[in-house]
Formats: structure tokens, C-alpha cells, sequence
């Protein structure tokens, strides 16, 4: 009751993240129940189920990823109150209260998903769309309630349980051990490594038997079944390296003689490394997924006998990708709100010390630039090296 008290006297905008959680949820949840209905509407086809159960999981952990961010960024509960800890809500309820108000969005995006299944298998008020899902969704066949109830729990229980996690008080550091400059991220030799692993098992994979295919729900078909591991791990790299990444850039902002705007721009950028760096580092990686299957599509001469309306995806791969994507870079723009609210103390002061708003500006695009400057060449040479293996 406290959660639903709290999230009815929130600002707009937490309420619309929120209501994107929800989204999201429901937009995995309807995934899971259409492989269900897959594998009930095609009991022999057992192996060609778990590989649409595994090609859920993407949108999942990103999902995940995005309710947690909401969910730190939460004025409500991402900092104890005075008089909330008078009453006994410190941080550990506070982080607790924070998981049940995730778990209560993913919670409604569920059930909203349950509602769209039901509707377009015709079991609320007859097939719609002239019965084109009836096969897909195995309508006229009886689902079964634990099945359906354990799917529609994922997604919350997951979420809930990332956000106690992410949000659990920890042990603050002595103010002597504070360093007087920004550290430099430490994840950035593991992130290439991981980069490489994943490259290694992508390239090991595509040199299998050309029957080892791992099918899309659309027309991408002709994707070795080891390459998702592959791509997995390169993108759990780039997260990895992130930070250091955008710490990079912030080291480079500030080389060859830099003036007052560089400076701040640089050392901005070097202060939120850790905060925005793992979102960018996701956007990367998904970027880079993309470009290579995009790649991969059009390197595929075989013939389709009539055009997809969804291009190289079917629609629930399209679903997939729309939510992987969406969900990515509401992260970053998450993390980017945030940041620019951690920033309003100096913004203040420089203002009153007379630094025009347009110096101000200039260090947001420079620190733009300075990022795209770094990641876009990265995105690219990992596209072109996925794509390559598979292509060749």
C-alpha cells in the first residue's frame, strides 16, 4: 500500500518511466506466452520451441536492465528521507519498497500482456483479425494455467529481485580514502577480453555443421545456433568497457592544450564515466548487433517466394527487437537525466560566478561529440567483425 501511495503522489515524469516499465514488461511477457503457444500448437517441434524460449531472453535482460535504471532513479526511493526514517524506512526498506513498486509495474504489463494473448486467440470475444494469429497462438487449444502464471512471473520476480540487489545499502568509504581526481574505470581490459571471447566463440560457431541453424521467429533464419552465446558475451563486454571508454573520451577532450570549456567538458565526462558508460556501452553493443545482422541479411541470396511485410523479421522478432532497442536507450537517456541532475550544484555555481549559459552548451555538444567520436568507430568494427565470420 505504502508503493501505491507513493507512486500516486510522484512526478510525471517517474510515472511515465514507470508506465514504460510496465510496457516493456508486457511487450516480454506476450513473447513468452506466444512461445507457449507455439509449443503447444507444435508438441513435435520441441527443439524449434526452446530456441524461441532462448530468443526471448534478450528482450528480458533488457528489460531487466531498464527497471532497474528507473528504479535508481526513483526520487521516491533511491535516497532515505527524514521522515521516512523516522519511521522506521531506512535503506534497506527503502531498497525493499523499491523492488515492490518495480515488481508492481512488471506486475501490470503482465497482466495487460495475458489480456492481448486471450484477445487474439478468440478466447474473450472471437478471433480477430480474421483469424490470422489462430496458428501461432494455438487457438482453440486449452492453455495451461501454471504454465501461463509461471511466464507471466518472470518478468516481475527477475526485475524485483535485480532492483533489491542493485539498490542494497553498501559499506560507505572513509572520507581520507575519497581520491581528489576521477578514477579511471578498471573494466576495460576485461571488457576487450570479453569482446575477444565472444568474438572467438562467434567465429568457432559459424565454422559448424550448416544444419546447426538457430531459427528467428521470421525470415533471419540462417544464424548458427553458438553465435548468440557469441554475441552474448560481446555485448556483456562492451558493458564491461564502458566506462572506460567514456573515460577515454573525457581524456581526450582535455588533450593538446584545452581551454576552460574542454576542461569542464572533459572532466565532466570523467566524473560520469561509471554512471553512463555501462548504458553506452549496451547501445553500443545493440548497435552493433544490428549493423550485423542487417549485414548478414543482405549478404543471404536465397530467394523468399513472396516479400515479408516485416522485412528480414517476423513479428514477433520484430517485437524482440523493437523492445531490446527501445529499452536500451531509454537506459542511457535515464542515465543521462540522472547525470544532469547530479550536475545541478555545479551548473549553479558556475552560473553564479557569471558563466554564460552558452559555455554550458558547448561542454554538453563537446562532450556529445567526444562520445560519438569514440564509440562509433568501435560499433562499427564489431559489426563488421560479427557479420564477417557468417558472411564469408
Amino acid at each position: 500500500m505504502l508503493a501505491l501511495r507513493l507512486a500516486r503522489g510522484t512526478h510525471p515524469l517517474v510515472l511515465l518511466r514507470r508506465l514504460l516499465v510496465a510496457a516493456a514488461s508486457g511487450g516480454v511477457g506476450f513473447l513468452l506466452l506466444c512461445t507457449l503457444g507455439y509449443a503447444l500448437g507444435h508438441p513435435e517441434q520441441s527443439s524449434d520451441s526452446v530456441r524461441r524460449l532462448l530468443w526471448c531472453l534478450p528482450p528480458l535482460a533488457a528489460t531487466v536492465y531498464f527497471a532497474v535504471a528507473v528504479a535508481r532513479t526513483d526520487p521516491g526511493t533511491n535516497a532515505p528521507r527524514t521522515g521516512l526514517s523516522a519511521v522506521g524506512l531506512g535503506p534497506v526498506r527503502l531498497a525493499a519498497l523499491a523492488a515492490v513498486s518495480t515488481a508492481l509495474s512488471c506486475t501490470l504489463g503482465s497482466a495487460l500482456a495475458l489480456l492481448l494473448f486471450l484477445h487474439l486467440r478468440g478466447d474473450l470475444s472471437g478471433l480477430p483479425f480474421d483469424g490470422a494469429g489462430a496458428e501461432l497462438l494455438a487457438a482453440g487449444r486449452p492453455l495451461p494455467a501454471a504454465g501461463v502464471l509461471t511466464l507471466l512471473c518472470v518478468v516481475p520476480v527477475v526485475a524485483g529481485t535485480a532492483t533489491a540487489l542493485a539498490l542494497r545499502p553498501r559499506t560507505p568509504k572513509h572520507p581520507d580514502d575519497e581520491p581528489s581526481s576521477p578514477v579511471a574505470p578498471t573494466g576495460l581490459p576485461w571488457g576487450v577480453a570479453l569482446v575477444a571471447a565472444g568474438l572467438a566463440v562467434e567465429t568457432y560457431a559459424s565454422r559448424g555443421t550448416p544444419g546447426a541453424k538457430l531459427a528467428l521467429p521470421g525470415r533471419l533464419d540462417v544464424v548458427p545456433a553458438g553465435v548468440l552465446a557469441g554475441w552474448a558475451v560481446t555485448a556483456l563486454g562492451l558493458a564491461v568497457a564502458g566506462p572506460g571508454l567514456t573515460y577515454l573520451a573525457g581524456r581526450l577532450l582535455q588533450s593538446v592544450r584545452p581551454g576552460a570549456v574542454r576542461l569542464l567538458a572533459g572532466r565532466v565526462l570523467m566524473d560520469e564515466a561509471r554512471r553512463i558508460g555501462r548504458p553506452l556501452g549496451v547501445v553500443c553493443a545493440v548497435a552493433s548487433a544490428g549493423i550485423a545482422a542487417a549485414t548478414l541479411y543482405n549478404a543471404d541470396s536465397s530467394p523468399t517466394p513472396t516479400p515479408a511485410p516485416f522485412g528480414p523479421f517476423g513479428p514477433l522478432t520484430g517485437l524482440g527487437t523493437a523492445l531490446v532497442v527501445t529499452c536500451t536507450v531509454a537506459t542511457l537517456l535515464t542515465a543521462a537525466l540522472e547525470a544532469k541532475r547530479s550536475r545541478a550544484a555545479t551548473a549553479e555555481t558556475l552560473a553564479g560566478l557569471g558563466a554564460p549559459r552558452q559555455t554550458l552548451r558547448t561542454a554538453a555538444a563537446l562532450r556529445a561529440t567526444a562520445v560519438l567520436t569514440v564509440f562509433t568507430p568501435v560499433t562499427l568494427a564489431l559489426s563488421t567483425l560479427a557479420a564477417f565470420p557468417l558472411t564469408s
